[in-house]
């Protein structure tokens, strides 16, 4: 009886080590995802994020199609989001530094227009912030974003074509490699 309940235990826990293994490298894998091109989904996304026109701070509506032409960092943000503030400070360096190369990045956050406007100040974010509310998570789920979280960055290139996608927390060398090769 005691070794069939050892026996009992011991699968149980190669079962778990083993699911949680699995588990790991599946969201591992989520993390940095360059695209397949031409897949229906995430064209429609793209085209979707171009005709949004979303408040900026300042209460004027905004097309994002208007900065069509820039290689477009499109970040879906919240200020309550731990790593959306960890990568901010990075995101303000990258445009200050490739802003003259064409780089864009666009903060679409998903918080109310005071908190946004405070964060935003005293980040000193250099690149538009526009408010898109918890509505615009439409727009990050049809660019691919299937767990419906932030931070979520999109990367276009200067045709408006999704070049790839990133879920959660991105880091500076991660986001550079993917960026400068589309400048």
């Amino acid at each position: 009886m005691k070794f069939k309940r050892a026996l009992l235990y011991v699968g149980v826990a190669t079962f778990a080590v083993i699911g949680g293994f699995l588990l790991q490298g599946r969201l591992a894998s989520d993390h940095l995802k360059p695209l397949v091109k031409n897949e229906p989904q995430i064209s429609d996304g793209a085209q979707m994020i171009l005709n949004a026109s979303l408040l900026d701070l300042q209460g004027q509506s905004q097309s994002i199609a208007q900065w069509r032409g820039k290689v477009l960092i499109v970040n879906f943000w919240a200020t309550w989001c731990e790593p959306c503030r960890r990568e901010i400070p990075d995101f303000i360096e990258l445009q200050d530094q490739f802003r003259d190369q064409g780089l864009l990045f666009i903060g679409i956050a998903l918080d109310q227009k005071n908190q946004v406007m405070t964060y935003s100040k005293e980040m000193g974010i250099n690149y538009p912030v526009l408010l898109g509310g918890i509505e615009a998570m439409t727009l990050a789920e049809a660019a691919g974003n299937r767990q419906s979280v932030v931070p979520f960055t999109v990367i276009m290139n200067r045709d408006g074509k999704i070049s790839s996608t990133h879920l959660g927390r991105v880091s500076r060398d991660k986001l550079e490699s993917v960026f400068k090769l589309l400048l």
